[in-house]
C-alpha cells in the first residue's frame, strides 16, 4: 500500500504519534495518535498489498475475532484515506 504523505513514528511520554514532516506539516494542523495496533498496522503498510494482508498478520499475532479485525482495519485505513494519507 503506498502512503502519500510524510510522516515519522514517534513515542513521546507513553503515547504513539504520526508527526507530520515537509510539506504534510503545513497541509495537516497536528499529529494523529495511535495505539499499539494501529502502530503495527502503519509499520506494515510499506510492505503489504492490500487490506487482505494486514488482515492476516495481525490475526497471526493477536488472538482475535477474524471477522472485527478485519472490519477495525478496515476503519482504521478509510479513515487514512479520508485524510489523504494513503
Amino acid at each position: 500500500m503506498k502512503i502519500k504523505r510524510e510522516f515519522v513514528l514517534r513515542e513521546i511520554a507513553g503515547d504513539i504519534l504520526l508527526v507530520p514532516t515537509g510539506k504534510t506539516a503545513l497541509d495537516l494542523n497536528g499529529m494523529l495518535t495511535l495505539n499499539g495496533v494501529g502502530a503495527d498496522i502503519w509499520k506494515m503498510l510499506p510492505e503489504v498489498e492490500n487490506e487482505d494482508e494486514i488482515v492476516r498478520r495481525l490475526l497471526e499475532e493477536y488472538e482475535a475475532d477474524p471477522k472485527q479485525v478485519k472490519h477495525d482495519v478496515g476503519e482504521f485505513l478509510n479513515k487514512f484515506r479520508e485524510l489523504g494519507i494513503l
